[in-house]
């Protein structure tokens, strides 16, 4: 069974380095799913991912602002670790 991620409002505008306006935006256009916990807006994580795919400058400051930003730091180089072992077999021999 798949447990479903929801953020905050503030926490996905961090994430995806944009200003909670964005954020507000789209789920006024219903181009994010979301619930409604206590009065505040919890959203689908999925759908947020979904959401910066779709739109250029979205994409370009989740990239350089956002979470992007930190994706070279999370390869994994330890082979030990690797999910795709063979991915360093091929770097090696290159």
């Amino acid at each position: 069974m798949q447990s479903t991620i929801r953020l905050s409002v503030s926490e996905a505008s961090k994430l995806f380095g944009v200003c909670q306006r964005t954020i507000r935006r789209a789920i006024t256009l219903q181009e994010v799913t979301y619930i409604v916990v206590q009065g505040r807006y919890k959203i689908n994580f999925e759908s947020l991912l979904r959401w910066s795919q779709r739109t250029t400058t979205v994409r370009n400051k989740r990239d350089k602002l956002g979470m992007g930003q930190f994706v070279d730091q999370w390869k994994v180089r330890n082979k030990l670790f690797s999910p795709n072992p063979q991915a360093f077999d091929k770097e090696e021999k290159e």
